[in-house]
Order: C-alpha cells, then sequence, then structure tokens
C-alpha cells in the first residue's frame, strides 16, 4: 500500500523587548491544523546570542507539536479499534 502526503509547515520566530523568544509553529495536514510553542529567556548576564534563542524556542515548540501528534496518533489507533500494545507484546502500530 502505497501513500503519499505533503505537510505545510509555517514557522514564526520573534523575540520580545524583554529577551525572550517565542516561536509558534502551524503544522497543516490537509485535513486537520495543529500549532506547537515554544520559549526561551537569555539570561541578564549571559551574552545575548539570538540564533540560540532561536534554536531553543523552535526546539520547544517542535517537541510541543511532537507531543501533539503522538496523543493524536494514540487516539486514532484507539479509534480503529486498536489496543495499546503491552510492553512485551510486538503489534503492528508500535509507539
Amino acid at each position: 500500500m502505497t501513500h503519499t502526503s505533503e505537510w505545510k509547515v509555517r514557522f514564526h520566530l520573534f523575540e520580545d523587548d524583554d529577551g525572550t523568544t517565542k516561536a509558534h509553529l502551524v503544522l497543516d495536514t490537509g485535513t486537520a491544523e495543529l500549532s506547537g510553542r515554544g520559549s526561551a529567556h537569555c539570561h541578564p548576564r549571559d551574552r545575548n546570542v539570538p540564533e540560540i534563542g532561536d534554536e531553543l524556542a523552535a526546539g520547544r515548540a517542535l517537541n510541543d507539536l511532537a507531543g501533539q501528534l503522538l496523543r493524536a496518533a494514540e487516539r486514532d489507533i484507539e479509534g480503529v479499534g486498536a489496543t495499546r500494545p503491552d510492553r512485551r507484546e510486538t503489534a503492528a502500530w508500535s509507539l
């Protein structure tokens, strides 16, 4: 069974006046839209390197989105009548 799909991602990064970098990630699957958020704050004693704030905020937004996708997959698996496998069992869908 061959399946191909294209998901679109919009990533927005911005820094507030207080040195907080925020990331907002929007994933459009064509049938659903999910968004992840993340932030990073530079400690006042640290050197301000905007790229590091971008990386941390983006990584945290991706992590937020990843958790949402995994939870959605678990709901969908249960929705088709499958049960979560016991750790000792092998299943067609593994999380």
